[in-house]
């Protein structure tokens, strides 16, 4: 039977995205591991690989098709001895995936799919298994859980379970009666706030103007952050942060390491300083996972960069254990390739905590809005010469940077929050610390 090649979620937040372009055309045979087209999704380009083997019968989405559903069937597979007469009558569902009018259609195709193609391991992660493995299982009574997938990042194919019988693998547990009802996808919500482009227009009917259509990018920073704004309880800690030590200290080190071509910055401090103050206050190393809170043991700290129409938030996992010329490494190979739309979904998800610096533009200070499940983001502002008060009295000329914590109440308290930005300040302020 033929099998149907369904547009990929290929990161947790993706509801749709771009068939950017086709490796292969209608007859062309593939093996499990191919690569057989690029997608671009809200974050970046990536390649779609085959789980099957098997000729390409007919692509049903064309490149460059904008707005392709997760679970649209995208082409169609025929496995050994079929024709592309058995095919049958396939309507392309480019039109209803493009048509707001028959999302009951695309939903009707796409619904099956969902519920046999992402059951969980025991553990709760996603299982992957190719829509033949799973047919195969399913006439086995196969559990496919209980199989390891040699296919591409462990994926299960045909090959894992075809020569498998009832003896060899536990039985599959009964299917639920009911699948579970579909929420609302998050970017339609956020189109939904405000007024409508058509009323926008009638406001400005006479005026010249740019009409600009929002790409997957746009459309995900837009409901993510609508969404933490509207359920996250914000609230903010502000600090000054006296840079004298730190960048008299930077200056020595980045002459010692000139010979080796390294040059820190004093976002790669800020990047210890908070990873270490994590360490420091280990309750506010924390997420917020809906009926639970995760407490990390790592500092995997986000960053955010400013790409051409969006912002990516690249991870640096276990920044607590890593020295600063390694930090500013792995930050600007990050940095290059989020601003290139290169990045692997692993790289810019996770982390507990973000920073996002616009002192760079000369900001002064400014609140910043917390990425959940995240439990807090520090803003950073530029640093600027300012009168000071010493210890002794005496009025002085300090560099001083103003910092901003956005907190999430739900997972940090007031004086956790104050605890942990005191942190961050006594590491910037004593940065020879932050190397014992």
């Amino acid at each position: 039977m033929p099998i149907e090649i369904l547009m990929p979620a290929l990161s947790p937040t993706m509801e749709e995205g771009t068939l950017a372009k086709w490796l292969v055309k209608e007859g062309d045979a593939v093996s499990s591991g191919d690569v057989m087209c690029e997608i671009e999704t809200d974050k970046a380009t990536m390649e779609f690989e085959a789980v099957d083997e098997g000729i390409i019968g007919k692509i049903l989405i064309a490149d460059d098709t904008e707005g392709v559903k997760v679970n649209t069937p995208i082409a169609i597979l025929l496995e050994d001895g079929e024709t592309a007469d058995d095919i049958g009558a396939v309507s392309s569902p480019k039109s209803e995936a493009a048509s707001s009018a028959a999302p009951a259609a695309v939903e009707a195709v796409a619904a099956p799919v969902v519920a046999a193609a992402a059951p969980a391991k025991a553990d709760g992660s996603r299982l992957f298994a190719s829509p033949l493995a799973r047919r195969i299982a399913g006439q086995k009574g196969l559990d496919l859980t209980q199989i390891k997938g040699s296919g591409p990042h462990g994926r299960i194919v045909k090959a894992d379970v075809e020569g498998l019988t009832q003896t060899e693998a536990p039985k599959a547990a009964a299917a639920p009666a009911t699948a579970a009802p579909a929420t609302a996808a998050p970017a339609q919500a956020a189109m939904a706030t405000g007024p409508s482009s058509d009323t926008v227009a009638k406001m400005y009917q006479g005026r010249e103007y740019e009409e600009i259509t929002l790409n997957g990018m746009r459309k995900t920073i837009a409901a993510r952050l609508t969404e933490a704004k509207q359920t996250v309880p914000h609230f903010y800690l502000r600090r000054d942060i006296q840079l004298d030590a730190l960048l008299a200290f930077r200056s020595q080190l980045n002459k010692q390491l000139e010979p080796r071509g390294v040059k820190l910055s004093v976002n790669d401090f800020i990047i210890k300083a908070c990873a270490l103050a994590l360490q420091q206050v280990p309750d506010a190393n924390a997420v917020w996972a809906g009926d639970k809170v995760f407490k990390l043991k790592p500092s995997d700290v986000a960053v955010a960069v400013a790409i051409e129409g969006g912002l990516f938030t690249p991870v640096l996992q276990d920044a607590e254990m890593k020295s600063l010329s390694a930090l500013s490494a792995e930050m600007k190979d990050l940095a290059a390739r989020a601003r290139d739309r290169k990045l692997a979904p692993h790289e810019y998800q996770g982390g507990s905590f973000a920073i996002s610096n616009l002192g760079m533009f000369g900001i002064d200070n400014f609140d910043a809005v917390i990425n959940p499940p995240h439990g807090a983001i520090l803003a950073v502002g530029a640093g600027t010469k300012k009168p000071v008060v010493g210890a002794d009295g005496e009025l002085a000329v300090a560099t001083v940077m103003s910092v901003t914590l956005s907190v999430d109440h739900r997972v940090i308290d007031g004086a956790l929050g104050a605890e942990l930005l005191n942190a961050i300040k006594e590491n910037l302020e004593a940065p020879m610390t932050m190397l014992a």
